[in-house]
């Protein structure tokens, strides 16, 4: 971490599979900002290797021997399916904003979810509408949220942010990646012809986003929805990516739209219009080297 006059950003978690898309992306942008990536274990170039369930000390260090972290994005956390307790995206999200606030840190935007609404109406979920989580996951991920917020009142420009979909760590793209050129994946067709639509962000353009926030003059909003502005659909994605998908219908649990209602983001950030086509989250997502 050496001594510049750009802004030093700390990016927990970029060994995470959104996170390695992130800075994959960020570090390629015109150098506004420097991008620190943080690891448990050695792995990206430059990066600060800290656990920050083991205490703060290696970032107080790396501070102390840099000249401070404007921001901290904060992408680490457990997923399902993993095999660790879902109450560690709580203990994470603690730890971090406890060592933000030792090493002076003034802002911090933590990867929520939208998961933390639940299932709605069909439509699109503002930040001011009520949170009712239907799975173990959304409901970890609110009690984050809640058990860090106060860390507004002291004195740190917390941000929650309730990501949708991001195009090549979602369920879809990922098993088109997993599947043979010739393997069709099913797509569930609802009575108007088309698959479920859903909120969706290319890597690239998230890491456009987290510039854009952590360079913003003020204070943010203590929970922000983050995704492109327009949906897309799900059979759209299967085709921007060349792979052949088989109809399947939907069963009676099934809901067609799932999304997020953007306006607020939209203010802090402008978005190209190729941000929300299928093409370009394709694009992205494939512009990434696989590990």
């Amino acid at each position: 971490m050496q001594g510049t006059d750009r802004m030093r950003v700390l990016l927990v978690g970029a060994s995470g599979r959104v996170g390695q898309m992130v800075w994959h992306h960020w570090q390629r942008f015109p150098d506004a900002v420097e991008i620190v990536p943080q690891c448990r274990r050695s792995g990206l170039p430059g990066s600060l290797i800290w656990d920050p369930l083991a205490g703060a000390q290696p970032l107080l260090d790396a501070v102390r021997g840099s000249g401070g972290v404007r921001a901290m994005v904060m992408l680490a956390g457990v997923t399902p399916g993993t095999g660790k307790p879902l109450a560690m995206n709580r203990m994470l999200a603690e730890a971090c904003l406890s060592a933000a606030s030792e090493a002076g840190i003034q802002r911090v935007l933590l990867a929520s979810s939208s998961s933390v609404y639940g299932i709605g109406d069909g439509a699109p979920f503002s930040e001011q509408m009520p949170c009712n989580p239907v799975n173990d996951y959304g409901a970890a991920k609110l009690e984050m949220e809640h058990a860090c917020l106060p860390w507004r009142e002291r004195g740190i420009d917390l941000c929650c942010l309730r990501i949708g979909n991001v195009a090549g760590a979602d369920s879809l793209l990922r098993n088109v990646a997993q599947s043979a050129p010739d393997m069709a994946v099913d797509i569930d067709i609802f009575a108007n012809g088309r698959g479920p639509v859903r909120s969706y962000i290319g890597p690239r353009s998230m890491a456009a986003v987290l510039q854009s926030l952590c360079l913003h003059a003020n204070a943010l909003p203590g929970v922000l929805n983050l995704a492109a502005p327009v949906p897309v659909a799900m059979e759209e994605l299967a085709d921007a990516a060349g792979h052949p998908w088989t109809k399947r219908h939907p069963s009676e649990h099934a809901h067609q739209n799932i999304t997020l209602d953007c306006a607020a983001l939209s203010l802090l950030h402008e978005f190209g219009p190729s941000d929300s086509r299928p093409e370009e989250m394709v694009r992205q997502w494939k512009d990434v080297p696989r590990s």
